[in-house]
């Protein structure tokens, strides 16, 4: 029995060592595996601290473009924030950006879902904030070819002419009293006016409660709820604080309030002849995807909540955005009163004496368009630009960008990088005078409109009106800043919403140059 005891304590011992040093090895095994593992993952993009639950959103400040250059200026121009529960890519140079919007171009081309623009444009079923996929592929196609092509933009030229000569008009009134009018106004007049006309096929003013101002204060209110800070986007479980803070509220009272006027308007439409549209009238918008939805072998099926979501697009894409670059234009030339004499002097010089200004006009009209080039580089309409998100993982620059990462990439930033500017504060529309770069999404270190697949559709119409109105306004007018206030006064605030525009409005006092 000793001898069978010893055996058995010998054996337990023997187990006992035995499993004692499959034990260690295995734990030797899975630390070196772990330890392996933590030397092969790849790096993420540098990152300030953040804070415990809220990441990195304390940082943003009130202007955030201004807030992550500063950033971008320590921790580089690929750089990984946490908002809230979101990590977040934030692209501040040419190189990266061209990376995010030409290399991995795919990857990138997606949207996240946010708040305002599911319940204010039908769950994203328009073309800017839709995901990538074969619906947006299609609703962006038919923007391309049958709303905002070349052709079509150059068919509305006649309502652009009338809307940029009410507007002059106008001025004409004031400049008669020695009066300073209000340009923030007048330019939202104008493009508000111009968009209603080529989109719904009028601006239906005089029409009641119902009228174009009652739905340029909705529309006007849409594009505030748009850029408005929601909990839910940030802190997916916490959704339900934005109908406490009330902003579930408003979005449906907005949305509510638009869709009922959108509906009368399709209403309006389809109460015309059977070619949808009456004889000897200009197709509108509405018209052209009415038809479009009526097609059998069209490859999109447009519901009306689609055709719906698309028309809020053009309104708050386009109306507020040439607005804006019109207002900053302006209001730089009255900051450098030799660059406007220059830009005068050239409108003069082409345009025939007291004639209206021509597309032939403006093709020749190069140091005009260096201006607007200029105002873009410095005041991009969006500077962050419509956020991306990455769809799987991919490898930028040795840094590894995980999938559902938010992306916002800064035009504001990338406009005034020195690396790629020569002295990038200053107003210098000369700097485009010997070089080929454009704003059609080319050429990365100017992006004011994007670029790739979610370049903006509508820059087209946007450049042509612009164009237009600005070459009206320097060819009638001589401006002066409101007496009491010098170039140097001249307060050039931003007011920060889905668009960045002048925190003021801008007053400028009109003298006919004809009169």
């Amino acid at each position: 029995m000793k001898g069978a005891e010893a055996v058995q304590q010998h054996y337990s011992n023997s187990m006992a060592l035995l499993l004692s040093l499959l034990f260690f090895a295995s734990a030797l095994f899975f630390l070196l595996k772990l330890n392996g593992q933590r030397a092969k993952k790849p790096d993420v993009p540098p990152s300030p601290p953040k804070l415990p639950l809220i990441g990195n959103l304390h940082q943003l400040g009130t202007l955030p473009h201004r807030s992550l250059r500063s950033l971008a200026g320590k921790y580089g121009p690929l750089m990984l924030l946490y908002l809230g529960r979101i990590p977040t890519l934030i692209v501040s140079s040419a190189e990266m950006a061209e990376q995010i919007m030409k290399t991995n171009d795919l990857i990138f081309a997606s949207r996240p879902s946010m708040t305002g623009a599911k319940e204010l444009l039908y769950g994203c079923t328009d073309v800017g904030f839709a995901s990538y996929g074969e619906y947006w592929r299609q609703v962006r196609k038919m923007c391309v070819v049958e709303l905002l092509s070349i052709k079509r933009v150059n068919s509305f030229r006649s309502i652009m002419e009338e809307e940029v000569g009410l507007m002059i008009e106008r001025i004409s009134h004031s400049s008669s009293t020695g009066a300073a009018v209000n340009l923030t106004e007048l330019f939202l007049s104008l493009t508000s006016g111009s968009i209603a006309r080529a989109a719904l096929g009028k601006k239906y003013e005089g029409e009641g409660e119902e009228g174009r101002n009652k739905f340029a204060d909705l529309v006007k209110e849409s594009e505030v709820l748009l850029g408005a800070f929601s909990v839910g986007d940030y802190f997916p479980s916490l959704a339900w604080v934005d109908v406490v803070t009330g902003l579930r509220g408003k979005l449906k009272r907005n949305s509510g309030e638009l869709d009922r006027f959108l509906d009368q308007v399709i209403e309006q439409h389809l109460m015309r002849p059977s070619d949808g549209c009456d004889v000897g009238k200009q197709r509108d918008f509405v018209d052209v995807m009415l038809q479009v939805q009526k097609d059998s072998n069209s490859d999109i099926h447009l519901t009306r909540d689609n055709i719906k979501a698309i028309i809020l697009d053009m309104f708050t894409g386009g109306t507020d955005t040439t607005a804006l670059t019109l207002e900053w234009v302006m209001a730089e030339l009255a900051k450098h009163p030799n660059v406007m004499k220059k830009a005068q002097g050239e409108v003069r010089r082409v345009v025939d004496v007291k004639a209206n200004i021509s597309e032939e006009h403006l093709y020749q009209l190069n140091y005009m368009k260096f201006i607007i080039k200029e105002t873009l580089r410095l005041h991009p309409p969006a500077p962050l630009l419509v956020p991306r998100e990455s769809t799987t993982n991919v490898m930028i620059q040795n840094f590894y960008i995980p999938p559902k990462t938010r992306v916002f990439i800064n035009a504001y930033a990338i406009g005034r990088d020195p690396t790629s500017w020569e002295n990038p504060e200053e107003f210098l529309p000369e700097r485009f005078a010997n070089n080929s770069i454009d704003f059609k999404g080319q050429d990365f270190q100017f992006i004011p409109f994007g670029a790739g697949r979610r370049g903006c559709p509508g820059l087209s119409f946007a450049i042509t009106s612009l164009e237009l109105a600005l070459a009206n306004l320097l060819y009638w007018f001589d401006w002066e800043l409101p007496q009491g206030v010098t170039e140097e006064d001249l307060d050039m605030s931003e007011a920060l919403g889905l668009t960045v525009h002048k925190e003021l409005p801008l007053y400028l006092v009109p003298k006919h140059h004809f009169s």
